[in-house]
């Protein structure tokens, strides 16, 4: 057995290409602001970081334009976009592999837990998963670090031996890694998300695979 015993995955950009439904739900969500995001990049800012941090970043939204933006979103998000997406090739694989080798297994991702489930539930890999961690529809759980402090709390429940340094996140992006290293547990980029290989590398990863299956030799 390796030194980790607790694999969180991240999601979108992770283990699932979320990227068609996303971007096509913050265009829904956008028109009637008369906003248009142009290219793919562009999109992109938008996928791993809460809405309410990147829209206040990038579009320079108040709260009241935000929230708004967030209900429209989830208005074409809930019944279709959640379902406009591909699981990565061989990430399947690499969550069954170490399920069988007796992991804890936990998605933790900012985006809203029941949308996550859904998703998850999309690629019948529910069963694969000890818990799905995501964030609350009121915000009140909306960064990585309030996922991680919460999915901290839901192990520890179940098992009162827990320890950081068995804990890893895998991730795609710098909001993933920034959220790792507050937690205080380590963190492993992937390169075929939507981050960037050079904040991934910046940010001290413990390694950068391009490929799920790569995450054997740090993880088994």
């Amino acid at each position: 057995m390796g030194k980790y015993k607790y694999i969180l995955w991240d999601l979108d950009g992770t283990l699932a290409n979320t990227y068609e439904g996303i971007s096509k739900c913050i265009d829904y969500a956008l028109k009637p602001f008369g906003v248009k995001i142009e290219t793919t990049e562009d999109y992109k800012k938008f996928m791993g970081p809460p809405f309410r941090y990147s829209l206040r970043k990038y579009l320079g939204f108040n709260e009241q334009e935000s929230e708004d933006f967030i209900r429209l979103y989830r208005e074409r998000y809930i019944p279709i976009g959640a379902y406009e997406c591909e699981i990565f090739p061989d990430a399947g694989d690499a969550v069954r592999e170490f399920r069988e080798a007796g992991l804890y297994q936990a998605v933790t991702t900012s985006k809203p837990e029941t949308q996550a489930e859904t998703i998850v539930g999309k690629f019948g890999l529910t069963d694969v998963f000890d818990d799905i961690c995501g964030a609350t529809l009121d915000g009140k759980i909306d960064t990585k670090i309030q996922v991680l402090n919460e999915e901290f709390r839901r192990i520890e429940a179940k098992d009162p031996d827990f320890d950081k340094a068995q804990a890893i996140l895998i991730g795609d992006t710098i909001y993933d890694a920034e959220g790792s290293k507050e937690a205080g547990i380590d963190f492993a980029g992937v390169s075929y998300g939507f981050g960037t290989r050079e904040d991934l590398e910046a940010s001290g990863a413990l390694a950068i695979v391009d490929d799920p299956l790569e995450l054997r030799d740090i993880i088994l």
